[in-house]
């Protein structure tokens, strides 16, 4: 499969790449990936060029290769990475704290990219973009071929938050920042806006790595959290994470497996708060008792994805409070980017860790 480097409007400058960057393309279900070389970027005024020190497989991945979830070929995958910045385009480029990113410097990126001006994005809700893009699910093409975080290095767009991280913390506390603690903090925010968490009862649905992020917020919240999972070890793990038995309706509910949204929707005391970030693919209809939660006024929320805000608290969060929780652990396995067919079907079996991570030049 050859490399063409097609160039959107506007000024770009290349960049040559010495050796070249290496991206693994998915071209369909049932096929295995292929890898192709990329000597060298035409970046944007605002665009930085990142190598990747780790990326993680994330269940959507997962969903893609097996055809539960549709996606454009071909495509490079993957969106949950940890990298440093070794270019940047001519007009530079800001971290999520308004600081000049720098050569060298080590960080985490957004799953998308917003314009930052239409209505959407004006209104916070830049993750629903009206011109959005999204790393490791956009076709490669215009953009050229680092679109994903299966790769070598990811060439990041003018709109797309980034986070400078610090060295100390291991990649593979990182690497998940932006998809899986980024969208768990969004949630547990979301529930904050309702709900006073100092003292609250938090029921989480699901001990993937969305759920026990959660709990860890939560708990650091003030929240006591009970997790609720049929895997055992998951529900195990889970208590390492601030997990406890609640002795009443919880106050909140965090859907995060999508395979329990009845079951929240039911439980949730009088007055309370659900909100829905688990999903699965298909996902099965859920019958509504309309009248159920108006009497209980119970109020139902759905968060997908997050803002530059979140990942900027996910980031804060993992440095400071998240350093007493085992984050490192949910990466049981780490593989050379070149066996990421071996890995994603690793990371699809039945007890599966949290994540497998795929590390470049290994």
């Amino acid at each position: 499969m050859g490399t063409v480097l097609i160039r959107p409007p506007g000024h770009r400058r290349d960049v040559a790449l010495r050796p070249a960057a290496t991206a693994m393309v998915w071209i369909g279900e049932g096929h295995p990936h292929e890898t192709i070389a990329v000597p060298g970027v035409a970046l944007g005024d605002r665009d930085v060029l990142v190598a990747v020190e780790m990326s993680t497989i994330c269940g959507s991945d997962v969903h893609t290769v097996q055809g539960r979830r549709s996606a454009p070929a071909p495509l490079v995958l993957g969106h949950e990475s940890v990298g440093r910045v070794i270019a940047l385009g001519d007009d530079g480029a800001e971290a999520v704290d308004g600081t000049p990113l720098r050569i060298g410097d080590r960080v985490v990126w957004s799953v998308t990219v917003s314009c930052g001006t239409c209505d959407r994005c004006r209104r916070g809700l830049t993750q629903k973009c009206r011109d959005l893009g999204k790393y490791g699910h956009d076709r490669v093409g215009a953009h050229g071929d680092l679109t994903g975080a299966f790769a070598s290095h990811v060439q990041l767009r003018a709109g797309t938050a980034i986070a400078r991280v610090p060295e100390a913390l291991p990649a593979a506390v990182l690497a998940p920042a932006g998809c899986a603690t980024a969208t768990a903090w969004a949630a547990v925010a979301r529930a904050a806006r309702d709900i006073d968490l100092d003292g609250a009862a938090v029921r989480i649905h699901g001990a993937g790595l969305v759920g026990i992020s959660a709990a860890a917020i939560a708990a650091e919240h003030g929240a006591v959290v009970e997790v609720r999972d049929p895997d055992e070890d998951r529900r195990g793990f889970a208590a390492r994470f601030g997990a406890t038995a609640l002795d009443r309706d919880p106050d909140v509910v965090i859907e995060a497996s999508g395979h329990a949204v009845g079951e929240a929707l039911a439980g949730v005391a009088v007055g309370g708060t659900v909100v829905l970030v688990g999903s699965v693919f298909p996902a099965a209809p859920v019958p509504l008792e309309a009248e159920d939660l108006v009497r209980r006024l119970v109020t139902v929320t759905g968060v997908h994805n997050y803002s530059a805000d979140d990942l900027a608290a996910a980031v804060s969060f993992l440095a400071g409070r998240g350093r007493a929780y085992p984050f490192a652990e949910a990466v049981g396995a780490v593989r050379p980017l070149l066996d990421i067919d071996a890995a994603l079907t690793e990371a699809a079996v039945p007890g599966a860790p949290l994540r497998v991570g795929l590390v470049p030049g290994r």
